[in-house]
């Protein structure tokens, strides 16, 4: 969130209008290791272009007007693989704005998309090439056919306090201090053909926004199969041996699958329990005692301490309006 909204601040603008797009409370941003939801994120990046007219949320040096990027992914269409796909996607972006060029590379079988800043002296924060990098990554996926592995990211500059997240968005290898900001793949993918036409071209960018910035959760995976069935049986929240059981699993198998994907069933549990519980204390006025109830906690006191674990914050930071506490 402070990466999305740099380019406002940079120009000594108030973030108040945007967070209440978004139903995120101004206070959050001064609470270390606060969360916000995916949606409410989404909603906040919609909003930065919306209001500012700019697809580069006021971080480059004249605004990327909005359709720049459906342009460029236009561009590709017709393209007959990948490679001549990215050629096109390049000398497209040169035109809309002046900033960033998109630099096709090749390196010991493997092949990738640099970020070249024109003006690479000046400071920029590095959400921009987070941002970039993960746009122009999911174009190419989708171009493909869907998916594109990642061999490894680059980014120039150097690790962030932030990094523990970044493995859901960048699931690679990750090199910090690079020279360029970069995605590598296997070179043979830039052999995939391109079969998209424009009918699928207007499907894509329909949910584009939220597409190329939250992570991907793959229908098939083990874990979003669990969240989903949490989801279904609120407020009865099973335990993990009923819901392997509801999933025609064993208990162990289910751990065993949700560790191979990084997480546990307690994890996921958590996740979607703080997700609940920071929209209904930002959309309802509902009651501490009432909403632990509704999580499936004992009392008040417990929902307090496991939100504030979650979120960094006390649940009161959340009502919109509220100082905290």
């Amino acid at each position: 969130m402070h990466g999305m909204l740099a380019g406002v601040r940079a120009r000594g603008q108030s973030c108040d209008v945007y967070l209440a797009d978004a139903g995120i409370a101004p206070d959050l941003l001064r609470e270390a290791g606060a969360r916000v939801t995916g949606a409410q994120y989404i909603a906040l990046f919609r909003s930065l272009i919306d209001r500012l007219g700019d697809e580069g949320l006021g971080l480059l040096s004249r605004p990327l007007k909005p359709g720049s990027f459906a342009l460029t992914a236009r561009s590709a269409l017709g393209a007959p693989d990948l490679e001549t796909a990215i050629r096109r996607i390049a000398r497209t972006f040169r035109l809309v704005q002046d900033d960033i060029e998109l630099v096709p590379v090749r390196e010991a079988g493997l092949a990738g998309l640099a970020l070249h800043f024109t003006h690479a002296a000046q400071a920029r924060p590095g959400f921009l090439d987070e941002m970039l990098l993960r746009v122009f990554w999911r174009l190419l996926a989708w171009l493909a056919g869907g998916q594109l592995p990642a061999a490894r990211f680059d980014f120039a500059f150097e690790c962030p306090p932030h990094v523990g997240s970044y493995g859901k968005v960048f699931p690679a290898q990750l090199n910090f201090g690079q020279p360029r900001t970069a995605i590598w793949f296997d070179a043979v993918r830039l052999e995939s053909p391109v079969r998209r036409d424009e009918a699928a071209l207007w499907d894509f960018l329909a949910q584009a926004q939220a597409n190329v910035i939250m992570p991907r959760r793959r229908e098939e995976m083990t874990s979003a199969r669990v969240r989903g069935h949490l989801q279904r049986t609120q407020p009865a929240w099973p335990d993990l041996a009923a819901t392997a059981d509801a999933l025609h699993m064993s208990t162990s198998t289910l751990q065993r699958r949700l560790a191979t994907e990084g997480t546990s069933f307690q994890a996921l549990k958590d996740e979607l329990r703080r997700d609940i519980a920071i929209v209904r204390l930002n959309t309802s006025t509902v009651a501490l005692a009432a909403l632990a109830q509704e999580l499936g906690f004992t009392d008040s006191a417990s929902f307090q301490r496991a939100f504030k674990a979650w979120t960094g914050s006390a649940p009161g930071t959340y009502r919109r309006g509220e100082s905290g506490s």
